[in-house]
């Protein structure tokens, strides 16, 4: 389906596309999918004149989980010298963060199809092979250790969201006391391989120009809306697009529908 995605955005944009058929989990472990990313990145932007691309004009994109490796595969590559920079980074309601799963997106669409609060944890938990047990803990925020809490809060707080984004309820939850048994194990987490959101600012401030969509009835809505101000903060010019009736998947199920029309 992703590559039928891919041949309508290769039409549509007359530009050349490469779909990166990377491997999956749980069957390979965190963080075979960023690996398989980072290489196929990196040998294209070696070999792009070869298919007759600029290597100043290479844009890397995903949605959702593939929103997530985008983003992490365009942090890493910010201080590679021997590689062309991206030019920019098209970022599709992506998961960013694990600090807060209690943010207002997460609480006004906890039971939004088609990812709902709890299946967006357990996805997390089965990509870094972690205990599914831990969901409760996790969601209380006991994952989170006081040192953590004190450096991410700036990056990652409630604060942070325009009022506009509260207005359809939000109350503030109170946060557990950190387990220190479950702060080690979930350590993983707070990669920003697996949480992009969490890079430092040395990263941050050299990241391409970004297209950042968000979708109103959506879990990671937030999350997009956190990583749209680290950018701005950083001088990073974003281009936002926020959808007022999209939920989670609203681009991929829309363009299936034109890709099926237009083979049909």
């Amino acid at each position: 389906a992703y590559e039928r995605t891919c041949r309508y955005f290769c039409r549509k944009t007359n530009s050349v596309v490469v779909c990166v058929g990377y491997r999956l989990a749980p069957e390979h472990p965190f963080p075979a999918q960023f690996e398989d990313c980072l290489t196929a990145a990196i040998h294209f932007l070696r070999t792009a004149q070869d298919h007759g691309v600029n290597p100043s004009r290479v844009v890397i994109c995903g949605d959702s989980s593939g929103g997530t490796l985008a983003a992490a595969v365009a942090q890493a590559l910010v201080n590679r010298r021997d590689l062309p920079k991206l030019r920019a980074q098209i970022l599709i309601y992506p998961f960013l963060q694990c600090v807060d799963l209690n943010l207002p997106s997460y609480q006004q669409n906890e039971r939004v199809p088609i990812l709902l609060k709890e299946r967006t944890l357990v996805l997390g938990l089965k990509y870094v092979n972690l205990d599914l047990g831990l969901i409760k803990d996790i969601f209380k925020g006991c994952h989170v250790s006081e040192d953590r809490r004190l450096k991410y809060q700036k990056w990652v707080s409630p604060d942070h969201i325009p009022h506009e984004f509260k207005t359809r309820g939000y109350k503030p939850s109170a946060t557990s006391l950190p387990s220190e048994e479950i702060c080690e194990v979930a350590e993983s987490m707070f990669d920003p391989v697996f949480s992009p959101l969490l890079a430092e600012d040395s990263v941050i401030a050299q990241l391409p120009e970004t297209f950042l969509l968000t979708c109103e009835f959506d879990v990671l809505r937030d999350d997009g809306l956190l990583y749209k101000k680290r950018l701005e903060d950083h001088g990073i010019k974003v281009t936002w697009c926020h959808l007022e009736e999209g939920f989670h998947g609203t681009l991929f199920l829309a363009l299936f529908g034109r890709v099926v029309a237009f083979r049909s």
